[in-house]
């Protein structure tokens, strides 16, 4: 595939599911972002769900060239992040509020004020988290939902476990997401072992979602989310009851696929 290439991929069953594989992280970035900016044009009052991690930098940097070119407007956007380490403060390099700030509202339009990402350092993590829902229910709910995929199917910080959880909740995080996230940090042990994140219901209660992933170490993960049981061992095989979510993939990511062909 020509590197600047998106091609639409589909099992002919779950039509609520759209796929594309990108030939690059490039054009997948680009591809996503298009996605966005579009669905931001017709609401330009819109509650847009937003992830951390590598997968979704290219993503933000594409929004922000598009919003620095007028082609996409962040004035009357809000914005809540799906998770946060905990503890963790906010000017922490680390935590999701730095990289937020730093790779997305210190370059576009948006109003800080309606930037929303839960506290790290919360006395009451339980009270934080059902305020947070509330908040996101008063506001009409998540128009988009941004999401990337964990090398063990989390989505969010909802983790491989026996049960879905509905709401925004506290969670002890896995040692496979604690090593995964290791290399951003200067050893594993410096990552937090537990963090505050939205429940898969408030996933689920998006209008849409778009999973962007890339690279080799995405593909079993993404195969298991997209073709594999629904079970909440694979949180993310929850999507495919979704009825508007695109996963944007390079090749790498959707190298496992069998029931995905282009179309």
């Amino acid at each position: 595939m020509n590197s600047n290439e998106v091609k639409a991929y589909s099992n002919g069953k779950k039509s609520g599911v759209k796929v594309f594989v990108a030939g690059s992280y490039e054009a997948l970035s680009k591809k996503a972002a298009t996605i966005l900016a579009g669905a931001i044009a017709n609401k330009p009052e819109f509650i847009l769900g937003l992830a951390t991690g590598t997968s979704p930098l290219g993503l933000y940097d594409e929004l922000a060239e598009l919003n620095a070119q007028g082609r996409v407007d962040f004035s009357k956007v809000t914005s809540y992040n799906l998770d946060e380490y905990y503890p963790i403060a906010p000017e922490n390099d680390q935590s999701y509020r730095y990289f937020m700030n730093k790779n997305l509202f210190s370059k576009i339009n948006i109003d800080i004020e309606k930037t929303h990402v839960l506290s790290g350092l919360t006395k009451d993590p339980e009270g934080e988290c059902k305020a947070y829902d509330a908040e996101i229910e008063a506001a009409g709910g998540i128009d988009l939902q941004v999401l990337g995929i964990g090398n063990n199917g989390h989505i969010g910080f909802n983790e491989p476990g026996k049960d879905f959880i509905w709401g925004t909740h506290m969670v002890e995080l896995t040692e496979s997401t604690i090593e995964a996230n290791s290399r951003l940090f200067n050893s594993a042990d410096e990552v937090p072992r537990a963090a505050l994140s939205m429940g898969i219901g408030n996933i689920m209660c998006a209008k849409q979602i778009v999973l962007v992933a890339n690279g080799p170490k995405k593909a079993q993960a993404v195969k298991e989310a997209l073709e594999g049981e629904i079970t909440p061992y694979c949180q993310a095989s929850i999507l495919q009851l979704h009825p508007n979510v695109t996963f944007v993939l390079d090749e790498d990511a959707a190298s496992a696929l069998t029931e995905y062909k282009e179309i």
